[in-house]
């Protein structure tokens, strides 16, 4: 059935369980054409076998990494917020409902997606953090920063038995060595991502942009390409949820927090961005944000400064992608005092 079936399959809708998953899929016309229940071991089996298509799916527990294996395979595997697919539930709630919500959400082209999460990085942060509860169970607490970490980890397993027995050395000491692979690992796709960046003129116009590497500018092609889905800075900015909450009655209007909505790994890397910037007072100059920095500096609170150089950075580099141009600081610095 399956096999006669995936020649007309466009889309598919997959709600995640535990053990069963619930799919279902959707002609080129929208209609249903598939509706089955699999278990957890039938999904890659079966959609090995079938031609490339879009899949949707809720982000949560367990959805990155089946989306990076459905990737593998040929699939367009994308990842939604759940509040963002629930709108499109038609009658009472079930899974298989759910599903057909999801295949209906996935194909809408004002959806915002979730960046699949990569593997290693996360690793590498959860052995680091095993390391330092296994420590604080001991007394032994080490400055934040993972650069604390590693330069206090030898002085550590050399302390004392009655400190820190020989059994417990020898397991941080194989943790050790787990991150110092994965260092080399993060090290090896970082050099990957560079290269390929560099290959991009779209990343390469991006990368002269105050605070943007290879990772933002690759992360940004990847998410959003030319930008050609967003008519201006401010509303990649705001697809990003680095604009604040609003709440608007009667002629009064109300700004909260930023609203974190879009794509969280690309906001982070800019607010990232906007530290490094903001951490090098020499270059501010350079860059032409001399007079914005300054006069936003008077006003705002260190973190909240951080987020709306962020938007500005954000704002810039769909300029900067979108229009074709190298970052040009003459005529941003103009435009940033009149904005002042």
């Amino acid at each position: 059935m399956i096999e006669k079936l995936s020649s007309v399959i466009a889309v598919i809708g997959i709600d995640i369980g535990k053990n069963s998953f619930h799919v279902v899929g959707l002609d080129g016309r929208g209609a249903i054409v598939l509706r089955q229940k699999w278990s957890r071991g039938q999904v890659e089996t079966r959609l090995s076998n079938m031609p490339a298509c879009l899949i949707g799916m809720e982000a949560c527990v367990g959805a990155h990494h089946l989306s990076r294996r459905l990737k593998l395979l040929g699939h367009d595997a994308r990842l939604m917020p759940a509040k963002y697919v629930r709108p499109y539930s038609k009658g009472q709630k079930n899974d298989f409902r759910d599903a057909e919500a999801i295949a209906e959400a996935v194909q809408r082209p004002t959806m915002k997606f979730v960046a699949t999460k990569t593997a290693v990085v996360s690793q590498r942060t959860g052995i680091i953090n095993q390391i330092r509860a296994f420590l604080l169970e001991r007394g032994i607490a080490v400055r934040q920063g993972i650069r604390f970490l590693r330069a206090g980890l030898p002085g550590i397993l050399a302390t004392p038995p009655d400190v820190l027995s020989p059994r417990m050395a020898r397991v941080i000491e194989e943790l050790a060595d787990d991150w110092r692979r994965l260092d080399e690992r993060i090290e090896g796709l970082s050099s990957e991502i560079e290269a390929l960046a560099r290959q991009d003129s779209g990343c390469e116009r991006l990368m002269s942009v105050p605070g943007i590497g290879p990772t933002i500018s690759s992360a940004m092609v990847a998410a959003i390409g030319t930008g050609e889905a967003f008519c201006k800075g401010r509303d990649f900015a705001a697809w990003l949820g680095l604009v604040p909450r609003q709440i608007s009655t009667g002629d009064r209007t109300i700004l909260g927090k930023i609203s974190k909505r879009g794509n969280r790994y690309l906001r982070v890397l800019f607010v990232q961005a906007a530290w490094v910037v903001l951490i090098k007072p020499k270059s501010w100059e350079r860059y032409g944000l001399k007079a914005w920095i300054e006069a936003a500096r008077k006003r705002l609170h260190r973190n909240v400064l951080a987020i709306a150089l962020a938007n500005k950075l954000a704002r810039i580099a769909w300029s900067v992608l979108a229009w074709g141009r190298n970052f040009e600081a003459r005529k941003t610095d103009d435009a940033a005092a009149q904005s002042v």
